[in-house]
């Protein structure tokens, strides 16, 4: 994954420091709740395509342990993990910025689609579309990085709520209202195979960071509470005396 002509900060990670970190996650001391490595990669994209720049230290904060708590941020390994997830957050930036595409850690472990109550699973998550099952952790990390930044949910946009969509119909859900419009996307369209439903899904970030990227990186226009005061004017604090000589001294 990563490219060899760009400086060390600046690459991608290799399979051996993805292989890394997911061991340095997995090894967070309890009663921590570090994310593992494919929802760590839809979280990443849930900040990146928000309207508004999260501080690192923010987001950064959730990825050893999910609740934040204090000793997960001095555990060892923590310094090593952020290293790591800071490079693949700048290359996930870099890749939809400059290519309008990435590729995601998506996992298919081939399991049959009607194994559900073999494996003790939710009727919710028996009840999805099987080519949606492998998507799961990667956007259960996405919607974690939505509750936890919620500004791209509250936009009142229509390209932006439907890119939301097509993204979250790959979760589970038991409320009927939110299987209804699931059931529309598949009726409108459908996904066949899980090549298709990840070409769809990263096709759907890609939209969400073009339709947030003005907002993002939108200049605030800096308001003054009183008109600018001139060195020679009057100070404002009623002295009589000229700016440069009272409070503007110095």
């Amino acid at each position: 994954m990563s490219a060899p002509d760009l400086p060390l900060a600046a690459r991608d990670l290799s399979d051996a420091e993805l292989v890394e970190l997911d061991d340095l996650l997995a090894a967070m001391p309890e009663p921590a709740m570090p994310m593992e490595i494919v929802m760590l990669d839809g979280y990443l994209c849930g900040v990146i395509v928000q309207p508004v720049l999260v501080p690192a230290e923010q987001w950064l904060a959730l990825v050893p342990d999910i609740e934040r708590r204090a000793f997960a941020q001095e555990a060892a390994g923590v310094d090593r993990i952020r290293a790591l997830v800071l490079r693949r957050h700048a290359a996930l930036v870099r890749a939809l910025h400059e290519d309008g595409w990435f590729d995601p850690l998506i996992i298919d472990d081939g399991e049959e689609a009607d194994d559900g109550e073999a494996h003790g699973e939710t009727d919710a998550l028996a009840a999805m579309n099987p080519i949606s099952r492998p998507l799961v952790p990667w956007v259960a990390g996405f919607q974690t990085a939505c509750a936890a930044f919620p500004a791209l949910l509250e936009m009142q946009d229509e390209a932006v709520m439907m890119a939301i969509a097509r993204i979250f119909r790959h979760l589970p859900v038991d409320d009927q209202e939110v299987r209804e419009i699931v059931g529309l996307l598949d009726r409108e369209a459908p996904l066949a195979t899980l090549d298709e439903a990840i070409e769809d899904l990263v096709s759907s970030v890609a939209d969400l960071a073009d339709l947030t990227y003005n907002e993002r990186y939108r200049v605030q226009t800096v308001r003054r509470d009183a008109p600018k005061v001139g060195r020679n004017d009057p100070c404002p604090c009623g002295s009589g005396r000229k700016y440069k000589h009272c409070h503007g001294a110095g």
